[in-house]
């Protein structure tokens, strides 16, 4: 395929900085032993392991954001994407040469934090292989979002965009922090029409075996990871004319 090469020399890149990626594990684990802490002295319905680990998987991969975000604005930011350019890859070509290696990455970061879960509570059934299934949507949505913010802004902008505001809201709206009934309102009706919610209440369905509800949810995370993807490639191709013009 035309991208393998170049999604390759992605791979090995993202490879180099161990410690960017321990702490995109890392942090979302402190936070799965933090929260699970405070369920064991202060039971909260919200805080049960199979409502929680849903929440801290999608939170996780906000990280994702952030390297993609920054692998791609780095490049741009040198000779090397320049010089690509006159390759016959196309703009879908790039964005999938980055996309690809960040998508084994992004469901290994979920199933660890599952597999934490296990020594947490979280009961061992085969409803945990549907849920990191379903997390592959809302993985897709935040590796785009990444490489959107890359393809527009430079690579300290992109730290401040998906290491900051991405984060904070995908935390915040996504209903995993506290639960958005009780805040109601416009609130509310924002978050629902963002795709955060929606990534987590569809791997909370799986992850508790009410598949019927699942769909309803994942629904929205998959038309908002086609559309950003889209825009992406919309965005990047530009940027391929406007550096050969």
């Amino acid at each position: 395929m035309k991208f393998s090469a170049f999604a390759s020399r992605n791979t090995k890149e993202i490879l180099r900085d161990p410690l960017t990626l321990f702490f995109g594990i890392g942090f979302p684990l402190v936070l799965l032993f933090l929260l699970s802490a405070i369920q064991a002295n202060i039971p909260v319905d919200l805080f049960e392991i199979s409502n929680l680990v849903p929440g801290i998987a999608v939170f996780g991969l906000s990280f994702i954001s952030l390297f993609s975000g920054t692998l791609i604005a780095k490049d741009r930011t040198t000779s090397f994407l320049m010089r690509l350019f006159a390759s016959p890859h196309t703009a879908s070509d790039f964005i999938l040469g980055y996309a690809l290696p960040l998508l084994p990455m992004a469901v290994a970061q979920s199933a660890i934090c599952f597999t934490v879960s296990f020594f947490l509570g979280l009961p061992v059934n085969l409803n945990v292989l549907l849920a990191l299934v379903v997390l592959i949507p809302a993985a897709v949505l935040f590796i785009g979002l990444g490489l959107l913010a890359g393809s527009i802004f430079n690579d300290k902008q992109v730290g401040g965009i998906c290491g900051a505001l991405l984060t904070n809201l995908s935390a915040w709206l996504s209903g995993t922090w506290f639960d958005l009934n009780l805040i109601g309102g416009a609130f509310k009706t924002i978050a629902y029409l963002l795709p955060f919610v929606h990534a987590v209440e569809s791997t909370r369905a799986a992850l508790n075996g009410n598949y019927s509800d699942i769909f309803p949810h994942l629904i929205w995370v998959i038309a908002y990871a086609a559309a950003i993807l889209a825009i992406a490639v919309i965005v990047f191709g530009q940027k391929m004319k406007n550096q050969k013009a």
